[in-house]
């Protein structure tokens, strides 16, 4: 089983974007991967608006991304800029990505 760091927006509309995300975790769940999606988990206790907690979610999803075995990249919503931030991170390190849509 794969794991795989599950990248998809969340600031801006959240309740939209957390639905999405939740989503693409299924998503990931039924193609047989462990997906980790640290923007559902961190923002529970770190408050994205502020700019220290902001950060020290991303530096920890950069260390899952160290860890994992590819990207999936979800762009139905577009690219944000900590998905942005993920990915040139992802490939700097010569990890995989998968772009992916859900509504085709």
């Amino acid at each position: 089983m794969n794991l795989v760091v599950m990248e998809s927006p969340y600031a801006g509309d959240i309740p939209r974007n957390v639905a999405y995300a939740r989503r693409c975790l299924r998503d990931c769940i039924a193609r047989g991967e462990l997906p980790f999606a640290s923007h559902l988990l961190y923002t529970q206790c770190l408050n994205d608006a502020e700019l220290t907690d902001r950060e020290r979610g991303l530096s920890l999803n950069t260390e899952m991304i160290i860890r994992c075995d590819y990207l999936a990249v979800y762009v139905d919503l577009g690219i944000s800029p900590g998905m942005l931030r993920a990915k040139e991170y992802a490939v700097r390190l010569g990890k995989e990505i998968h772009y992916r849509r859900l509504d085709k």
